[in-house]
């Protein structure tokens, strides 16, 4: 009788154990999911970047990409790193007219290190970068109420409403401008553009894909309706409606903005300066010698479709792109192609690195 007494007791326990327990393996067990989900997905893009470069390196003469390399002309390669380096200046102050708007206290300096630690952050995993940079800037923003510190004026969800509204201004800059320079050039770059860009993603853009790009539309606004009708009933929904609606703020921050036409003077400028990395690339390699200043703005907008590929920092997908225009369109060695796609990926991976470093430093130090 006290040895089943014992057993009652002990059996209690484990059982009172066991709840205790249970919250914390499931948080566990949601914690080692969205790791291996992580896991997963870098290893994909991880595995994409290098089939990309296998693709791009896989006919080079290493003897003669080693001899062409050593012909290049460094100072031209410094000139382009400057060039990039200024870059993130500008686009931190183009940036910064948008986010004044939601807090004038943003400091220049303070969205110069959001946009270098996003790209740092992007070698990590493709366009992790675009919601790292929202978080530095919400950290340095001034709270709505002193008593309040967590609630910030620019808090997270309008910080990246205006980080969709810059990155979809960029991506129709660059449409636009691709589109001048191909209609504008056609006898020298329209077979390239139809055949390697355009015909491969019109054979996969047929029919079923609009009606399933239509479906989603469809499935976006009928979710937009229910949040809204739900905002005030459901704590779920309401907060994901507050989240939608700060997004929408910082994307309409544009209506707001003082001096509107520096936003575009900034626009111009990033593009000439991203015009002189790619020519001072072009300069740097004595190969190129017969490309054109048109030529060097067309490798840099074909450059920009190759870093759109979620793959860590274009790396692959840039390679694979630019040796593939440059063998196409002028006729020449993939490996003398692959030396400009080097050369130009590297400097600019090296200039990103090291000003994202910095200004990692500078923002964990600052208090």
């Amino acid at each position: 009788m006290p040895y089943l007494f014992i057993l009652v007791i002990n059996r209690t326990k484990l059982a009172n154990n066991w709840i205790t327990l249970q919250p914390i393996f499931r948080m566990l067990g949601l914690y080692m999911k969205e790791k291996i989900s992580k896991i997963v997905k870098y290893a994909v893009s991880a595995a994409l970047a290098a089939v990309l470069l296998w693709f791009s390196f896989r006919d080079v003469e290493w003897k003669e990409f080693w001899e062409g390399l050593r012909e290049c002309r460094w100072e031209y390669i410094l000139l382009s790193m400057a060039a990039g380096s200024f870059a993130f200046w500008l686009r931190a102050l183009r940036w910064r007219k948008l986010l004044l708007p939601i807090d004038g206290s943003i400091s220049r300096i303070t969205v110069f290190n959001g946009i270098n630690i996003g790209n740092i952050s992007n070698f990590v995993f493709p366009r992790i970068g675009e919601f790292v940079r929202c978080g530095v800037i919400t950290r340095r923003s001034e709270p709505v109420d002193p008593d309040r510190p967590e609630h910030k004026k620019a808090s997270y969800d309008k910080v990246l409403g205006t980080v969709v509204l810059e990155r979809s201004w960029e991506l129709l800059v660059m449409l636009l401008l691709l589109a001048v320079v191909v209609v504008g050039g056609f006898d020298r770059f329209g077979g390239f553009f139809v055949e390697q860009i355009w015909t491969p993603m019109a054979g996969r853009l047929d029919f079923s894909i609009w009606w399933i790009v239509a479906l989603l539309g469809a499935a976006g606004v009928a979710f937009i309706y229910f949040l809204w009708r739900l905002r005030e009933t459901n704590p779920f929904f309401s907060k994901v409606w507050g989240i939608f609606r700060g997004i929408i703020q910082g994307f309409a921050s544009c209506l707001k903005m003082d001096q509107k036409w520096l936003f575009f003077a900034y626009t111009a400028l990033i593009w000439l300066t991203y015009w002189l990395m790619a020519a001072s690339t072009v300069w740097a390699a004595p190969f190129l010698s017969d490309l054109t200043l048109i030529d060097a703005l067309f490798l840099s907008l074909v450059g920009g479709l190759g870093f759109a590929v979620p793959v860590p920092g274009g790396i692959g997908a840039f390679h694979f792109i630019i040796s593939l225009a440059l063998s196409g369109i002028y006729g020449i060695p993939m490996e003398m192609g692959i030396i400009y796609a080097t050369i130009s990926h590297t400097s600019q991976a090296i200039t990103q690195i090291l000003f994202g470093a910095a200004s990692y430093a500078y923002e964990a130090l600052k208090k």
